[in-house]
């Protein structure tokens, strides 16, 4: 038999088949050819149409099909990977009443701020994990506001992973997980947040049924199945959000295990089984996707919004020569870019910045010096350089990193990107063959495979911190720190 799993991002929606008993790989698709448009009617704004989204799964799913000549019966179960924090309203009918407002649009930042103020930290920091931020709660105290008529028609709110689960199955679900992403959760009650709920007047019956990441949640319908040519039936056993599913498709799974992703956003992902923490407004602490109330295991997340989003942005400014051409340009330049500094926050608010919108720089230009090798890499070390000083952060919430994990794909693909990380860190950065649809096929499996799940990943390279480089790295690294503190936040 074989597991089907989807990742649902901002950019694309990928596809991967897997062999249910090898955990092998069979075939992988991404649709559509060119990124999903982000609609930013105003500045900090950002929307995307959930319709589309279920629009590309449906083609993804279709193309794996026909691609591999399987029958829709060979596909045993389904696993859900999806963008974190979006809001997604929907009517009875299971339509959206609006567009989503996604992961990085920063609209309710003063909404999250007055709810932290109201609740009070000690509340937040016991019940929460987290300041109420902008995140999916807040974002959903925007509409009550702005958009009062609109809210009165909502029959559920949900994440966008429990859209697609909705319009596959009929059935509008969510889990822990995914409330405690949008600060939905009281983790020491263990039960959705009345005070939380309360402060933002939202009716509590807007949320959807929990259930459990790794269960039968529910199966196709006969529109689903007909949408997609999946089989009426067919289970979906697992659903998470982008993050955590990374985690888990990497090998994370005990207190102390840390990964990291390099694509439109950037992150820095570890699992604790503790809850202290000092970063409570830049540190995002969330339910990882095996937490069970009474076996408890959180991840710690710190997220920097401008990662690839910048480097792409560059990329459409050369005309897209391709980023393999970018990488070579890179190295082409010394550590430091000859003193050109790149800061990639130009993406919404970013947490690790206490939710300021301080937009993206570009600082010491030499006419006379600088060309477009030291702008390519003075932007891969910028964005190297906000994980870092994010790293900074959070070893100062008492997580210890002494290596990295990171799938095969997008920033970490650049030798000078992650050169920068390893040898300014003096740490070491295994590169395993592993993408969230990937992972999402392998943890849907975990429910028919008793409970085991495939966890063999090829590691298709190490890169080990160079002495010689740490130097240089680390100077350099210090000088854009002081240029962001002392001249743009």
């Amino acid at each position: 038999m074989i597991s089907i799993g989807y990742d649902i991002g901002s950019s694309f929606v990928k596809a991967s088949l897997i062999g249910a008993e090898t955990g092998k790989l069979i075939a992988r698709v991404r649709v559509p050819e060119v990124e999903i448009p982000i609609d930013a009617h105003k500045a900090g704004w950002a929307e995307q149409d959930p319709n589309l989204w279920w629009q590309y799964l449906c083609d993804a799913t279709k193309k794996l099909l026909t691609e591999t000549q399987l029958k829709a019966d060979q596909i045993s179960s389904i696993g859900i990977s999806y963008q974190m924090h979006g809001l997604v309203l929907v009517d009875r009918d299971l339509n959206p009443l609006r567009k989503s407002i996604i992961w990085c649009d920063s609209r309710a930042t003063p909404y999250g701020e007055k709810a932290f103020e109201k609740l009070g930290k000690e509340y937040c920091k016991d019940h929460l994990l987290n300041s109420p931020g902008n995140f999916t709660a807040s974002k959903l105290a925007w509409v009550i506001e702005n958009e009062p008529e609109l809210y009165q028609r909502v029959y559920k709110l949900m994440l966008p992973g429990d859209f697609l689960a909705a319009k596959l199955t009929g059935l509008t679900q969510t889990t822990i997980t995914g409330l405690s992403e949008g600060i939905f959760w009281d983790f020491k009650n263990d039960s959705p947040s009345k005070s939380l709920f309360d402060h933002y007047q939202i009716d509590q019956s807007l949320v959807p049924e929990v259930v459990s990441n790794f269960t039968v949640q529910a199966t196709i319908s006969k529109t689903g199945a007909s949408a997609t040519g999946l089989l009426e039936g067919t289970p979906i056993t697992y659903r998470s959000g982008d993050q955590p599913n990374n985690a888990y498709t990497l090998g994370a799974r005990s207190s102390g295990d840390i990964v990291a992703t390099g694509g439109t956003s950037g992150v820095v992902y570890a699992l604790t089984d503790q809850l202290s923490g000092a970063e409570l407004t830049k540190v995002n602490t969330f339910a990882h996707v095996d937490y069970q109330p009474e076996q408890k295991m959180f991840g710690k997340l710190l997220n920097l919004n401008g990662a690839g989003i910048q480097y792409r942005w560059l990329h459409q400014l050369m005309g897209e020569k391709g980023y393999d051409i970018l990488n070579y340009m890179a190295q082409k330049v010394t550590i430091g870019s000859d003193g050109l500094q790149v800061f990639p926050f130009g993406n919404g608010a970013e947490r690790m910045l206490d939710n300021k919108i301080v937009n993206g720089h570009i600082s010491h230009i030499n006419f006379n010096i600088h060309d477009n090798s030291h702008m390519v890499r003075a932007t891969l070390e910028g964005i190297a350089f906000a994980m870092i000083y994010g790293i900074e952060i959070l070893k100062n919430d008492g997580v210890a990193i002494e290596s990295l994990k990171v799938g095969n794909d997008n920033l970490f693909l650049s030798d000078v990107f992650s050169k920068t990380i390893a040898d300014t860190l003096g740490i070491s950065i295994q590169i395993l063959e592993a993408t969230g649809a990937d992972g999402a096929a392998k943890a849907s499996n975990k429910v028919n495979n008793g409970g085991q799940i495939n966890d063999e990943i090829q590691i298709t390279k190490t890169i080990k911190p160079n002495p010689n480089n740490q130097d240089q790295s680390i100077t350099a690294f210090e000088k854009w720190k002081k240029q962001l503190f002392n001249n743009i936040i």
